[in-house]
């Protein structure tokens, strides 16, 4: 397995451009299996998760051409069921389900599997495709739902850490192609529910109200092709943000949409930092002395989840105490052992984690356990004394772009030691 190895200390300056976001191609690439006729996305970020949806496209039937930065997806024949090697390697592969449904009145996908970060259950996804007139069996690590025709009905969404994302993205897309009129009510409003439901209005949907509690898809009998943007990556954003906190260097992000960012930005303004309108993009840099910040990550338009270990990270930097509460995934806090290997001080009482800030990082290897445990040990790499070196970089080349390419044009001393066969 690669590893990236980093010597820290060196604030990071220049400019980074936000690739497309993972979120929310990764749902827009399984709608293309909502028609016959071709689809094409663009700005698609060059990730792992996106190889393996196409990988799953294909596998469905579906024709998939890559070509620098785009994607072309026709499915003119596809078949109703997924495989459990391809769906086992990445839970939002889940989001084909919805689209199977839709066009072909049966899907059989397996059940994705456990997730390190905790559990990740489907039963709001099921719920909703019941709803619709779905009859639903789990059976043998498979879900095989079926139905003869689906009827648009009101139905509620809502869950124990509130909405869901996919759940939400999976029942919209069946509505699609439902009879009748479908409200979906505590519906997810992130930023990549919306994107999903302008592709699938240019693809000739009828969906109103995606980005509030409420959405409303009027059923239409078929969908066409469709050409798309998708849109910035706001936790790739976050991201870069806080490194340039945590390097007390001068980073500005390009190609981004603020109004994503705004839960983020408030929390760094807070922590002494400054952002700055910078033409389209937005500079990020110290303001004198970093200050402690308390969080609780909440669904959109709150504080997110995917942003929490980046900013655990730069608190570790902050002199004081700064309490993280995670209320969206219980076990979200497996980098706090690795960030402890480099010197953090964190304890974990029930969902919060005490942030006892400001003694100086020192590098030491460590282990990446998900996604955004392993950005925020990059982050904590690169502020630290000394080298980093973070293994299992595998996760992050799921959701980030180019990682190591895009942190050394901003000059960090960083680089990729891959695994020898």
């Amino acid at each position: 397995m690669d590893s990236l190895l980093i010597k820290g200390g060196v604030p990071l300056h220049g400019e980074v451009t936000i690739s497309g976001a993972k979120n929310a191609v990764l749902p827009i690439m399984a709608a293309t299996l909502l028609t016959t006729e071709p689809c094409v996305i663009s700005r698609v970020p060059n990730l792992s998760d996106v190889r393996f949806m196409g990988q799953i496209l294909g596998w469905l039937g579906a024709d998939v051409k890559f070509d620098n930065g785009s994607v072309r997806v026709q499915a003119k024949k596809i078949k109703g069921a997924g495989d459990y090697d391809l769906i086992r390697k990445m839970r939002g592969s889940i989001c084909i389900m919805g689209p199977l449904l839709g066009r072909l009145r049966q899907a059989t996908v397996s059940l994705p599997g456990g997730c390190v970060i905790g559990a990740r259950p489907i039963n709001l996804h099921l719920k909703g495709f019941q709803a619709l007139g779905a009859k639903v069996q789990i059976e043998s690590g498979y879900v095989h739902a079926r139905a003869k025709r689906l009827v648009g009905a009101p139905l509620f969404l809502g869950g124990r850490a509130g909405s869901t994302v996919l759940g939400t993205a999976n029942v919209m897309m069946a509505a699609t192609l439902a009879e009748g009129v479908t409200v979906i009510e505590s519906a997810a409003c992130e930023p990549e529910v919306v994107d999903l439901a302008n592709f699938l209005n240019a693809m000739g949907a009828k969906i109103t109200g995606a980005g509030s509690p409420t959405v409303t898809i009027a059923g239409v009998k078929e969908l066409h092709g469709a050409e798309h943007e998708v849109i910035p990556d706001r936790i790739e954003a976050a991201t870069y943000a806080i490194a340039a906190a945590v390097t007390n260097g001068e980073v500005t992000l390009r190609g981004i949409r603020p109004e994503h960012l705004r839960a983020v930005l408030d929390k760094l303004q807070d922590a002494g930092i400054k952002i700055e309108r910078n033409g389209a993009g937005l500079t990020v840099k110290r303001n004198g002395r970093l200050k402690c910040v308390d969080i609780t990550t909440l669904p959109y338009a709150g504080f997110p989840t995917d942003a929490q270990a980046q900013m655990m990270t730069l608190m570790t930097m902050t002199p004081g105490i700064s309490i993280i509460t995670e209320r969206i995934f219980e076990s979200r806090f497996m980098h706090v052992s690795e960030l402890s290997r480099l010197g953090a001080d964190i304890e974990i009482e029930g969902p919060s984690a005490i942030v006892k800030g400001g003694k100086p990082l020192s590098g030491a290897p460590v282990m990446a356990s998900d996604l955004r445990a392993s950005a925020a040990l990059v982050l904590a790499g690169l502020a630290a004394r000394g080298t980093t070196q973070v293994n299992r970089v595998y996760h992050i080349d799921r959701g980030y772009e180019n990682i190591d390419g895009k942190l050394r044009q901003l000059g960090a001393r960083i680089q990729r030691i891959e695994e020898s066969s």
